[in-house]
């Protein structure tokens, strides 16, 4: 139910869905959300998000204001729901649109029944190998430091569980999947592995968050209805142009903060 107002004392704590634009970073959005609150009078209230999205992705972004920022690890530690893109028969080095086409594979001898048994194999409790154009800390640094440094370095696999798996749309070679999965899962990954299982190569073109735990798209407010609620008065901005008073995210280390993973 959407009931995020003014009416409310907010410090006490308030977990607000909002549906990430494209284009922004997990990190944007907190910003964008306190600079809100602030001009609404709250000068020192605490803002953090439970679960990162890189801004190539859109979808469920569970923000936690006031005392609820004590509840993040929590909610962070909730079971995901995605719709991914995938493209088979051409992998990137960033399994996804982040990179160039690096390789091309065949996919004439992939069919759709192909497809789910592949996905079907891919379900369960597993081992996964992460990006190396990811977050993830080695010897103190980010991985993708390393990545763009061309320093080629180990990354450790990860256990993590898929719950389900199923194609939702196919244009071969463009399959649409419903993923549901747990913390800590590389969507990314998932995509590569995809086309691993095909005898071919796979990166993701899309990535949309239904579901974090509870908090879904039903639930989820714009910018621009959040803008509305704490900002009445104010005249329309378009928040896929307008990021006043926080920080681009042009840099290629705040790109990757959460890039294409669920977190």
């Amino acid at each position: 139910m959407k009931d995020f107002s003014l009416d409310r004392d907010l410090t006490e704590g308030y977990v607000l869905t909002v549906d990430k634009p494209y284009g922004w970073t997990s990190s944007d959005v907190v910003r964008k959300i306190r600079y809100l609150l602030r001009s609404a009078g709250y000068r020192k209230i605490k803002v953090g998000h439970a679960g990162t999205l890189d801004p190539l992705a859109t979808g469920v972004l569970v923000v936690c204001i006031g005392r609820a920022t004590k509840q993040a690890d929590a909610l962070q530690a909730e079971e995901k729901e995605y719709v991914a893109g995938i493209r088979l028969g051409a992998t990137t080095a960033s399994f996804d649109l982040e990179h160039p086409v690096d390789a091309t594979y065949p996919t004439d001898h992939i069919t759709e029944s192909a497809v789910r048994e592949a996905l079907a194999s891919m379900t369960g409790e597993q081992e996964q190998i992460p990006p190396v154009f990811s977050a993830k800390q080695i010897a103190g640094r980010r991985a993708y430091d390393y990545a763009r440094e061309g320093e080629e370095v180990e990354m450790k696999p990860v256990r993590i569980t898929v719950v389900s798996a199923e194609a939702v749309d196919m244009d071969l070679p463009d399959v649409t999947v419903d993923i549901v999965c747990s913390k800590g899962t590389y969507i990314r990954s998932f995509a590569r592995d995809l086309g691993m299982a095909l005898e071919s190569g796979a990166h993701l073109t899309s990535l949309r968050r239904t579901r974090s735990g509870a908090y879904t798209l039903d639930d989820a407010y714009t910018l621009d209805e959040i803008e509305s609620v704490l900002r009445p008065d104010a005249p329309e901005r378009r928040d896929d142009t307008d990021k006043k008073n926080i920080e681009p995210h042009g840099s290629h280390t705040s790109r990757r903060a959460g890039v294409l993973d669920t977190e």
